[in-house]
């Protein structure tokens, strides 16, 4: 009950002590001490024959105002393998400030900086970019309406090609993602191509028949005695 007491007491009068310390002190066991300015932090506590003693933020650390802490705050990290860059560079008295590299948006803000980031949506095939992504705000997809189609990089959909509008025959139907298929009309190029296929026998026949006569004429006027004049 004695030990309950004494603690009862120990902790009133620390409290007692906190309370009547002024803005620019803190509380210690011993009282009332002078608090370091920003970008120090406390390396001694004062007692009754000397004042605080401060001591500077290391590289990579701050304190951003007047404290009595041990030790100052580790600067925030700008991962860019999480989509972050460096906004602001962190200083003694004040921390690193991130910004989001291109493609990135914002998923948890923070005093002007952003703490975490995600990549922007990709948009599939058969949807279109209703709203861009920026560095706050996501992609927003939605999708093709019937008739229409997008490979999910364009901001609007495309009508379908119609196919007898310009003289050709619908071989395959659009989708959302695709485009239609045209192409010609079958009877005709199949006509075409059968024509053309019967009359090369024939072309290529006479050509060997033309060289032959050619190669027989020649070979006679070689045989042929010189004529005396």
């Amino acid at each position: 009950m004695i030990y309950l007491l004494l603690f009862v007491c120990n902790f009133t009068d620390n409290a007692t002590a906190s309370a009547n310390c002024r803005p620019a002190e803190y509380s210690t066991e011993e009282g009332c001490c002078p608090t370091c300015p920003p970008g120090m932090y406390v390396s001694r506590h004062c007692n009754q024959s000397r004042s605080t003693s401060c001591a500077s933020c290391k590289e990579g650390t701050f304190q951003d105002g007047d404290n009595g802490r041990e030790q100052c705050f580790s600067c925030q990290h700008c991962d860019a393998g999480l989509g972050l860059k460096v906004k602001k560079s962190c200083s003694s008295t004040s921390d690193a400030v991130c910004g989001v590299l291109d493609g990135f948006f914002c998923s948890d803000s923070n005093g002007g900086g952003c703490r975490a980031a995600q990549t922007h949506t990709v948009c599939s095939p058969g949807q279109y970019i209703d709203q861009t992504g920026t560095a706050d705000k996501d992609i927003e997809c939605l999708h093709c309406t019937d008739g229409t189609f997008s490979n999910g990089t364009s901001s609007s959909c495309q009508n379908h090609t119609k196919c007898e509008s310009v003289g050709l025959k619908l071989m395959k139907p659009g989708t959302d993602s695709t485009d239609s298929e045209c192409g010609e009309h079958g009877p005709h190029r199949g006509l075409e191509r059968r024509h053309v296929t019967g009359i090369m026998p024939g072309v290529i026949l006479v050509m060997a028949l033309m060289a032959l006569i050619i190669a027989i004429i020649h070979r006679k006027d070689k045989k042929r005695p010189p004529s005396n004049r």
